[in-house]
């Protein structure tokens, strides 16, 4: 019988994807999400894709009710997090809202899967666990910190988890630290629509192919890289998505956490990205150089040796077509 797994803002850009993945894997998944960065289209989308009805229920993490009722309802045997608060530059201007939703919505999510009995977890984290990293590329042994709230929340939840690991021993958790997901999915059915102003790259770029937006605006061409702009590890979101279904088996297969990377050991500049999405949409695409961001670093790339032993996991994706599935997403949104 199907294994059925609880997806928290599961009509996400990420954990929508990987609710296709999942599907395609032979596990039952639920969505479980407020809809507060997500279209309430999606389930639609995914029943095309997927050929079944979705099962999706609108709720909060930040509710202790919303998340013992779908408890209740559902028999869940694991529980992909992905529900949070993600835009660094905002979480810099926002420090307590951050706290509250991405420790206090985990905090009430742990208790919830405690009184049912469900004890497994694979866990949305993230490269700003490592700050600003002075090796690269960056293995699962270096040091973490964090250079902004967003960061911090992300590096207190993996010391959560690890606190309850090791005092709890009956739970297992797969802590999977992404490195930029980007691109939709092949049908371009779903991929990344964020509400009001992206705060991420791919995006951005996106909406200014589009004309949506006049241009990108470049946080820096100064930094100590190849042409001065800030270069970061990006992966396909479906190779992302094919991560979780590789984590939630090896969870179940073993019964021991794991921690591991999600990257591909490839790292692009903003110029480059602006270069690749430019040929994607056929057209010169317009930036300005501004300031650095506040909280941002020179350059993160994955280490992927551990994800390739512990689960193996090899990104199957190149930046072409992470820009091509973006700009044949948002091209399908025209219609």
């Amino acid at each position: 019988m199907a294994k059925k797994i609880l997806l928290t803002g599961g009509a996400g850009y990420i954990g929508s994807h990987t609710y296709v993945a999942l599907k395609g894997a032979g596990f039952e998944p639920v969505i479980f999400d407020n809809f507060s960065n997500a279209k309430e289209d999606v389930a639609e989308r995914l029943e095309q894709i997927c050929g079944e009805p979705v099962q999706c229920v609108h709720g909060d993490v930040l509710s202790p009710e919303d998340l013992r009722g779908v408890f209740e309802a559902h028999d869940f045997e694991g529980v992909v997090h992905f529900s949070a608060l993600k835009a660094v530059g905002e979480s810099t201007e926002k420090p307590r809202a951050y706290f509250h939703t991405n420790l206090g919505g985990l905090l009430n999510l742990l208790s919830a899967m405690r009184e049912s009995g469900c004890k497994v977890l694979v866990f949305s984290s993230s490269a700003t666990v490592y700050g600003d990293a002075q090796v690269q590329p960056i293995s699962e042994t270096a040091p973490c910190s964090f250079t902004n709230p967003y960061g911090y929340t992300k590096f207190a939840s993996e010391q959560m988890l690890e606190q309850i690991r090791t005092n709890e021993p009956d739970w297992v958790f797969g802590v999977l630290r992404y490195f930029n997901p980007v691109g939709a999915h092949t049908s371009a059915l779903i991929g990344e629509d964020p509400q009001g102003l992206p705060n991420n790259l791919m995006p951005y770029i996106a909406k200014v192919a589009t004309g949506e937006l006049p241009h990108l605006t470049v946080f820096g061409d100064d930094y100590p890289t190849k042409d001065g702009s800030g270069v970061r590890d990006y992966i396909h979101v479906m190779d992302v998505a094919r991560g979780h279904v590789l984590s939630l088996n090896k969870l179940f297969e073993t019964g021991e956490s794991h921690l591991v990377n999600l990257g591909t050991g490839q790292g692009y500049s903003v110029f480059d990205i602006l270069n690749a999405y430019s040929d994607a949409c056929g057209k010169d695409l317009a930036h300005v150089v501004g300031p650095r961001r506040e909280g941002d670093v020179a350059q993160l790339l994955a280490g992927t040796e551990l994800a390739q032993k512990a689960l193996g996991f090899k990104a199957r994706y190149d930046l072409k077509d992470m820009c091509e599935s973006s700009w044949a997403w948002m091209e399908s949104q025209k219609t």
